[in-house]
């Protein structure tokens, strides 16, 4: 019901912008003839406009044959969807708010880099630069507990939050009621009362079916402040930009991440696929400082009320804590910029293992480029390895997914299938000294075109825990051989048809 309101909502905008291009089509009806030679024109200069431009190629393949098919429809949807100038509205908000507190965040002092660089110069660098990229610094990791399911994460969830005394910050893709979030905001609402102040974001699409603007009215009722990211009023350019990040900060001292929503299915709670495999972390210190800086800058640039951030920071982040747990650098991806941070980052990673490298995700929709790397990694002799879900919750596009497993497969990568049930995790480890857990798939939507959060851990304890837990979930999945893909033209066909389409899922 909350899916069919949202849609009525927008059927004036459709039906209004339907009605003004067929206007159009009318008005030069008389003159069809140089209108073909016009859109032929027009088709030529999108052509070379996304040709000469530096972006994934199976991205560019599909609008070049979109735009060549069908030159006013596909034209008109690259420049809705498709050209990421149309995210300078987003952009300029981000910019505006980044430069507001970007003095409450000092950068990593060549110190680090120079401890990082003795033991493995090359990923110093890499992290040099995924820190300058994206203005988010590399720190000591003071205290991290890693966790191997949902409902382990959202115990100790509630044990912090009944702690915070001055601010809680929450940003997640998906909020729905129930006894997950429902037990969160009995706290929150405690916490509230006791001058707590609470933030609360989600993304508008990826809780339409969800959450409503009655649940949010609610939750204000409470002290809740409460805004939705890039909520739908319209079909805009902005549209296919979506938050899936998901973070909780209590008091800048401790901060959560990882795959898991606010939903019951994520700390199983509710069986929709099988059992829900998710993993997730917390982090403590200079690391939880930065986390609340990145809920702060899409706040206070999204929200019609922003906050006076500057009582929530310290004069001086502790970068330099004596506490030692490796080191961490956690950042968010943004679409709105040209620079792809985690893609860049897993083929760097890639390029650069050695003996092992192995991914939790739940989808496996890869660009050329990432492809290349864990073909290049399997052949030469690294241990290369993808768990996916056993049980899909969209068939679709773990039929996309499957599409990409012969290609590994040829090289030497091996593919698992969890068997009982969904695999909701996103992270890596590689040669068991640096890994990744965060909201990152490794699909099109995660990598180019949503706002995702991610941290990078060298050398920390969590790195083993990872790697247990990525063993103890292989034990229960199939691995997947030649022998289990099927064959023949019209297969082929379907595949390469699936390909093209691959980045609009």
């Amino acid at each position: 019901m909350k899916v069919v309101t949202r849609i009525l909502a927008l059927i004036p905008a459709i039906l209004l912008q339907t009605v003004w291009i067929l206007f159009l089509l009318w008005f030069f009806s008389d003159a069809i003839e140089l209108v073909e030679l016009i859109t032929s024109f027009m088709a030529i200069i999108f052509v070379l406009y996304i040709v000469t431009k530096r972006d994934e190629s199976s991205y560019k393949i599909l609008w070049l044959i979109l735009i060549l098919s069908f030159p006013i429809l596909g034209a008109f949807l690259y420049w809705l969807l498709g050209n990421r100038k149309t995210a300078k509205p987003i952009r300029k908000k981000l910019e505006r708010s980044a430069g507001e507190i970007l003095v409450y965040t000092e950068p990593c002092g060549e110190q680090i880099f120079e401890e990082i660089a003795k033991d493995n110069a090359r990923l110093a660098a890499v992290l040099k630069r995924t820190q300058q990229e994206t203005g988010f610094p590399l720190v000591r990791n003071e205290s991290t507990q890693y966790f191997a399911l949902g409902e382990e994460m959202h115990k100790v969830m509630l044990e912090e939050l009944k702690r915070a005394k001055q601010f809680i910050f929450a940003e997640y893709f998906i909020v729905e009621n129930g006894i997950m979030w429902d037990s969160m905001v009995e706290i929150m609402e405690q916490k509230v009362n006791e001058g707590v102040a609470v933030y609360f974001m989600y993304d508008d699409v990826g809780s339409i079916s969800t959450y409503s603007k009655k649940n949010v009215k609610d939750l204000k009722k409470r002290g809740i402040q409460c805004t939705p990211f890039n909520p739908i009023n319209a079909i805009k350019g902005t549209l296919n930009y979506r938050d899936h990040r998901k973070m909780l900060v209590i008091d800048g001292e401790i901060a959560f991440s990882g795959g898991v929503n606010l939903a019951d299915e994520y700390i199983n709670k509710k069986k929709k696929y099988g059992h829900w495999k998710d993993i997730g972390f917390s982090v403590k210190g200079a690391a939880a400082q930065v986390y609340a800086r990145m809920f702060v800058e899409f706040w206070n640039a999204f929200s019609k009320t922003p906050m006076e951030f500057a009582k929530y920071f310290p004069p001086v982040p502790n970068n330099l804590s004596n506490e030692r747990d490796g080191y961490v650098l956690s950042y968010y991806d943004s679409p709105v910029k040209f620079e792809t941070y985690s893609n860049d980052l897993y083929i760097d990673l890639l390029y650069q293992a050695e003996k092992t490298a192995w991914f939790y995700t739940p989808y496996l929709l890869l660009g050329d480029y990432l492809l290349q790397a864990f073909v290049k990694a399997a052949e030469r002799g690294v241990d290369v390895r993808i768990i996916m879900p056993g049980i899909p919750d969209k068939k679709i596009v773990y039929r996309m997914s499957r599409g990409y497993y012969r290609s590994l497969m040829e090289a030497g990568v091996k593919v698992y299938e969890y068997l009982p049930g969904f695999v909701h995790a996103k992270g890596c480890i590689i040669d068991g000294k640096v890994g990744t857990v965060g909201t990152v798939n490794l699909d099109y939507r995660s990598l180019f075109l949503h706002f995702e959060n991610n941290s990078v851990f060298y050398h920390s304890a969590l790195l083993k825990d990872l790697e247990k837990d990525f063993l103890k979930t292989q034990s229960k999945s199939k691995q997947r051989t030649m022998a289990d893909l099927k064959t023949g033209d019209f297969r082929w066909f379907v595949n390469g048809i699936l390909r093209i389409l691959a980045p609009l899922c």
